[in-house]
């Protein structure tokens, strides 16, 4: 049974294989998207406004929970499955998709994706035990966690430390710090912050990386800045100062030195965002052949399919976003830890190919359709915005994927130019 007859319609991942709780979970979140995310994705670009009402839903229909693992509670959606879905929410509200993400991200990481990494019996023991007190809060309390990166260094592509770090002290640790484009800033529960350890005496290192959650009421913990951005302008992605905030040591989502090894293990961890765009980039194409086929809601029955232009541009379109889906399909059935250089190269290569290929659709869109399309009552030029801000998302910006493939093809491992 092919996923079109399934399900009804074609998800943005497009007409693929996809297991029952696959097909189960893509239905949901196509019935969301349509009948509540989209009727409100303008409401929150246009304020700057995080999507509360969204997040309301998700959590009614237990996906603040879905990649929990099922022995804690939750849906125990597996890495591919979580892609899938993503890209369907980003299909109709941009936003909504790349914030949930952050939090979806925390239990995953923690969940399935830590099942893969090496660790000692006594850190897995541990592990273990802290995982089950932040999987609790999200199932049982609908708790969100946010995941700050950034702090405008090379630290969130692993070649620096953070500049953000955490102190040893009785009983947990006190952060200091500062984290900039701060998604879920005033809306999540708990921030999953990255930070360097500072031991006395020890120069600062990533392979000491810690990874703490910090609850939203902490004393020391502050939100500051505007936020007014070109695009994805409901993600209200702020600024988050720490000044000597205590978290207790069951604060850790992973035990000492663990999000290190990681990063190494799992490369596809930081391929996550792509769904988002991939999602945009259906959202420009449906809303194209929408537009030239006069079926806009709330607008002339017009149809100006009859030209030979926009026929064309529909068929390039159509061809760009075949390829997106087919190496992004490709990138998440592979993913794994410990991939082959080939398999790696292939995750790099999809994250290119979607972040600058889905703001390339939407630009077809805005062309195609015409000066119509600029109008802020249609969502083309909201989409357009949106996806322009994919290639710029850390840690693995379109620079920085070039850089990587590069080099990683010209030198294998420990190799040097004399």
């Amino acid at each position: 049974m092919d996923a079109m007859t399934s399900l009804g319609f074609t998800p943005a991942v497009g007409d693929t294989d996809l297991t029952a709780q696959q097909r189960s979970l893509l239905s949901l979140a196509h019935e969301l998207g349509q009948k509540r995310f989209a009727p409100r994705a303008a409401e929150w670009d246009e304020q700057a406004s995080f999507p509360f009402a969204n997040y309301e839903d998700l959590r009614e229909a237990g996906l603040l929970a879905m990649c929990v693992p099922s022995a804690y509670g939750g849906g125990g959606a597996d890495y591919a499955t979580y892609m899938m879905v993503a890209a369907e929410i980003g299909r109709f509200c941009g936003a909504t998709a790349l914030t949930w993400n952050m939090h979806i991200c925390s239990t995953m990481w923690t969940g399935v994706l830590a099942d893969g990494i090496p660790m000692t019996d006594a850190q897995r023991q541990e592990h273990g035990k802290r995982r089950e007190l932040h999987f609790r809060r999200v199932v049982r309390d609908g708790a969100i966690y946010a995941q700050p990166f950034s702090e405008g260094s090379a630290a969130a592509a692993g070649r620096a430390p953070f500049g953000t770090t955490a102190r040893k002290v009785e009983g947990g640790w006190l952060v200091n710090g500062r984290k900039i484009f701060a998604s879920l800033s005033g809306a999540a529960d708990y921030y999953g912050v990255l930070c360097t350890e500072d031991q006395e005496g020890v120069k600062p290192d990533p392979r000491d990386t810690l990874y703490l959650a910090v609850p939203a009421t902490s004393e020391g913990f502050a939100i500051s800045g505007d936020w007014n951005p070109l695009g994805m302008r409901g993600t209200v992605s702020r600024n988050l100062t720490f000044q000597d905030v205590f978290v207790p040591d069951e604060a850790q989502l992973m035990p000492r030195g663990v999000y290190f090894k990681g990063a190494q293990t799992w490369p596809a961890m930081f391929f996550t965002l792509a769904p988002t765009y991939l999602g945009l980039a259906n959202a420009a194409y449906d809303f194209t052949v929408q537009y030239l086929r006069g079926e806009v809601p709330g607008e002339p029955p017009v149809r100006r399919r009859m030209y030979p232009t926009k026929q064309v541009a529909v068929a390039q379109m159509r061809i760009q976003l075949e390829n997106l889906k087919s190496v992004f399909l490709r990138a998440i059935r592979e993913a794994r830890p410990n991939p082959s250089k080939d398999e790696r190269m292939r995750l790099y290569a999809a994250q290119y190919t979607v972040m600058e290929g889905a703001n390339d659709l939407a630009r077809l869109a805005i062309r195609t359709c015409g000066g119509q399309s600029m109008m802020k009552h249609l969502p083309i030029e909201r989409i357009y915005r949106d996806s322009r801000c994919g290639s710029l998302m850390l840690p693995w910006t379109a620079e920085l994927v070039l850089d990587r493939m590069g080099r990683e093809t010209l030198y294998e491992p420990g190799e040097k130019d004399e």
